[in-house]
């Protein structure tokens, strides 16, 4: 019997009555531009200085400028090799100990089998996201009747009922940031990585229209239809989130398919590639969506490598996961140049 990776994961002999479902994700890369609004305020600063003040400090101003516009056209020329940092929102102390304690909570919760559910529940409020109307996402409308009607969403409400009364220990926290936190802590207690969690979304009033989640019947165009156009994402990310299956099984009264991926559908590991790899077997599922990546030449190759290597899929996952968790989500990018203004101090005035 395979050694489990983490205390808290349950048995093999413990029933999985939830099934998981396709991810989604996003990939946004914001580079300072020349034209950006923070540049053009810096600009009409300049030039109201350099009007205003002494020619000392205009041509320390000038100075300046030049520099900084220097650094910038080089910044964008390596523009491939750089990357912005993203500012995340800011949450008060009291809110980010709030999270913390939801999370303990969280653990306890989900040790109970539903880690499926969670991880499910997650990917769904998030990949409702359209890059091009800059709606959906993981903004908490989960918990609003109209969303969970739409038919991809089937069985979620158990999701959402079970997680009330651990929310309603936490106030301060919004349903975005809780049901994200649920998805991490599911992956994380089932042996799976440690993803990195940002609090600080808003929930939103407005449910995203239904039919922007993945159609498991579908191929490999309607997954970048889907993933890439839609959400912004690319296609190790779609192949890293599928590996994502190796929790949980379908019922076929909420998406008309029947069974698990996996032969231990309560453990997060590379299995679920393994299987792929191994071909159909009797208990074990395969949906369209899952063997479309064995047939395309791109996503192949990433199959092999999850198949070979449990490391390489964990960092890879990890990082298409934090990406659609975060879909939707406004940064603020911290610029790598800083302005350096130096003042120019005139020496001492020769005596008239």
């Amino acid at each position: 019997m395979r050694k489990r990776k983490n205390k808290n994961l349950p048995t093999n002999s413990q029933s999985q009555p939830y099934p998981t479902s396709k991810p989604s994700i996003l990939k946004t890369n914001t580079i300072s531009t020349l034209h950006s609004p923070l540049d053009i305020y810096i600009l009409l600063s300049f030039t109201i200085v350099c009007l205003c003040s002494t020619r000392v400090h205009r041509v320390a101003f000038l100075s300046s400028f030049l520099h900084t516009l220097r650094r910038k056209v080089r910044f964008r020329s390596d523009r491939n090799q750089r990357k912005m940092t993203k500012c995340y929102p800011t949450v008060s102390e009291e809110y980010q100990k709030a999270v913390q304690k939801a999370k303990r909570k969280l653990r306890g919760l989900i040790a109970e089998n539903c880690a499926p559910l969670m991880l499910r529940l997650a990917w769904h409020s998030a990949g409702t996201f359209d890059v091009k109307t800059k709606t959906g996402g993981p903004f908490g409308t989960m918990k609003q009747p109209a969303e969970l009607a739409h038919a991809a969403n089937n069985g979620l409400d158990i999701a959402v009922r079970l997680l009330e009364p651990i929310k309603e220990h936490f106030p301060i926290l919004s349903y975005a940031d809780f049901y994200q936190l649920a998805g991490v802590v599911a992956v994380e207690i089932t042996g799976g990585p440690e993803i990195p969690f940002h609090p600080g979304r808003e929930d939103k009033p407005h449910p995203p229209p239904e039919g922007r989640l993945p159609n498991a019947t579908e191929g490999a165009d309607h997954l970048r239809q889907v993933f890439s156009h839609q959400m912004g994402l690319t296609d190790q990310d779609i192949v890293a989130l599928s590996g994502g299956h190796t929790l949980g099984r379908c019922h076929k009264e909420r998406s008309g398919f029947e069974g698990p991926w996996t032969t231990n559908p309560l453990i997060f590991d590379n299995s679920y590639f393994k299987e792929l790899l191994t071909g159909e077997k009797d208990g074990l599922l395969q949906l369209p969506t899952d063997k479309v990546l064995l047939s395309d030449p791109v996503f192949r190759p990433l199959v092999d490598k999850y198949a070979a290597g449990e490391d390489a899929f964990f960092a890879d996952y990890t990082e298409a996961h934090l990406k659609l968790s975060e879909l939707g989500i406004h940064f603020h990018a911290i610029c790598t140049w800083r302005l350096r203004i130096t003042f120019l101090y005139a020496r001492k005035k020769n005596a008239n």
